[in-house]
């Protein structure tokens, strides 16, 4: 069956991984979504005190600067479950079966070396800025109020992880589909038509169902 996405679920452990999976990542696009709407607050904080007592909020510049890898980074894997990232559906669409999962195989594994080279170098730039020796264990920290730079470095590696695993389970996801010649594969987004995408849109936004008795 389908779920709001266009991944469809079975019984088999691929499956069942690929949604409790999908649960960390949606907290952690949560967190994300927090992390836009506290810096709205701040915002709304920092002008108000500027306009009315002269005294805008203080460290505001680097509190964004600490939210900026929530914002980018921690809702990456999820947007990669749902199939939401910019990619060329227009010509991988075309292709069907076994081609269309070789295609999504291949880069898949592209995306994934990526991501793990990319965390390779961001925890090396983590690992510059950590230190159990210095004072909150930072070796570096903002310009204005002095927030220790290392958790926000932290992020970007974690995120690059969640991202791997998710890669990983989908690129075994395809390689089964192309094993099997299965044309409606588990744990993976599968490319869907214009008009099916804008109704399920339309449905999400939406936010309720059609009463039994309207219809």
């Amino acid at each position: 069956m389908a779920g709001a996405s266009s991944v469809l679920t079975d019984d088999s452990w691929l499956s069942k991984f690929d949604r409790k999976l999908y649960r960390i990542e949606g907290a952690l696009a949560f967190i994300g979504g927090l992390a836009v709407f506290s810096l709205m607050l701040m915002a709304v904080a920092s002008v108000g005190g500027r306009n009315f007592l002269n005294r805008p909020l203080p460290g505001y510049v680097d509190w964004i600067q600490q939210a900026m890898p929530l914002i980018a980074f921690v809702g990456i894997a999820y947007t990669q479950r749902d199939g939401g990232h910019i990619r060329m559906d227009i010509l991988v669409g075309k292709l069907k079966g076994r081609p269309l999962w070789t295609a999504e195989f291949i880069s898949t594994a592209v995306m994934l070396l990526l991501m793990l080279l990319l965390m390779w170098g961001s925890w090396a730039h983590f690992a510059r800025s950590f230190d159990l020796a210095a004072p909150m264990w930072s070796r570096d920290s903002s310009m204005d109020i002095g927030i220790p730079l290392w958790p926000t470095k932290l992020l970007a590696p974690f995120a690059f992880f969640i991202l791997s695993v998710r890669l990983s389970l989908q690129l075994w996801g395809y390689g089964r589909a192309l094993r099997t010649g299965t044309h409606e594969p588990v744990a993976v987004p599968l490319i869907e038509d214009a008009a099916t995408l804008a109704a399920r849109e339309a449905e999400h936004v939406s936010g309720f169902d059609e009463p039994e008795d309207a219809k």
